[in-house]
């Protein structure tokens, strides 16, 4: 099934998942894994590490809930550390394993480099690697690219940066999820300027329940999201107290959900952290309300 066949039909939840690097985090990944497939997510992503460095348990993890779980799975794909004939050997592994969707990505320098330096042989843009797998598979994959409503860090200035994504989106792209936010008037206002520029994919909100107060702290740092006055101030105010901050982080993305869906969003993609709690507490409200997501297996 493709993901661009879903959206559109009524609003998506999917979740995002990261390979886990010891035993004690595959044994959690596993626990959040079958705790999250009652919510019957309508797909789930994996990620890929900073130079491809996880990519054998990426291609194992898509492949597996694929195969045993029937819930639509995308494999995250980047140009870091790969050449072309090795991403072409990749893909063909993903295709062969019956995965159909791809999220493709530059991909984040390896650990202890500041700077993304290309592959010698490979891609510098995610743009390139798009306009690779559609030349080696035409509409057989569906492609899905990131985007970023406070514009990418690395990027200075705002419309350069609109305009990178318009040039990936017309290299193939099917749809688009966007970087982790906590004001829903950024998904808007960039919705609305992707619209004028002539960007017509959906682009999917991607939320991040907060569960821990340095962690979020890091993660909007390194990535160069925001978290708006009120919020930082009320997750200061119960840093020390881990359960009040994860029904902080519960009870607004619960409100961001809402307020993203009403206001014409195609659906929510939960960057778990690969933990369940507090995705299934936010789902579980929404689908309490009578939000429900259409039914990939219909």
């Amino acid at each position: 099934m493709h993901i661009r066949d879903l959206l559109g039909n009524g609003p998506t939840f999917s979740f995002e998942f990261f390979p886990p690097k010891t035993p004690e985090a595959a044994e959690q990944l596993e626990r959040t894994i079958a705790d999250l497939r009652e919510l019957k997510p309508s797909f789930v992503s994996v990620t890929y590490g900073a130079g491809g460095s996880t990519r054998e348990k990426t291609i194992e993890i898509v492949t597996r809930i694929k195969r045993d779980t029937g819930i639509e799975a995308m494999a995250h794909l980047t140009c870091a550390g790969s050449p072309k004939q090795e991403l072409r050997l990749v893909l063909e592994r993903i295709v062969d394993a019956g995965v159909e969707n791809v999220l493709a990505l530059r991909g984040d320098p390896p650990k202890g480099q500041t700077s993304f330096v290309p592959t010698e042989g490979g891609f510098r843009y995610a743009s390139e690697l798009v306009a690779f797998i559609r030349e080696l598979y035409g509409s057989r994959l569906c492609l899905g690219g990131a985007c970023y409503p406070e514009k990418h860090i690395e990027c200075g200035n705002a419309a350069v940066d609109l305009m990178n994504l318009k040039r990936k989106i017309d290299c193939g792209l099917d749809f688009v999820i966007t970087q982790l936010f906590f004001d829903n008037h950024r998904y808007f206002e960039f919705v609305e300027r992707a619209r004028a520029a002539g960007i017509t994919v959906p682009i999917i909100p991607g939320i991040m329940p907060i569960t821990n107060a340095s962690q979020i702290e890091r993660f909007t740092l390194a990535c160069g999201a925001t978290i708006p006055f009120a919020l930082a101030a009320e997750l200061d105010r119960c840093r020390h107290d881990a359960q009040a901050v994860l029904q902080l982080g519960i009870a607004h993305a619960t409100a961001q959900c809402i307020g993203l869906l009403e206001g014409g969003a195609p659906g929510i993609h939960f960057y778990t952290l690969n933990r369940s709690t507090a995705t299934r507490e936010v789902l579980t409200a929404l689908q309490s309300a009578g939000v429900t997501q259409p039914d990939p297996s219909a």
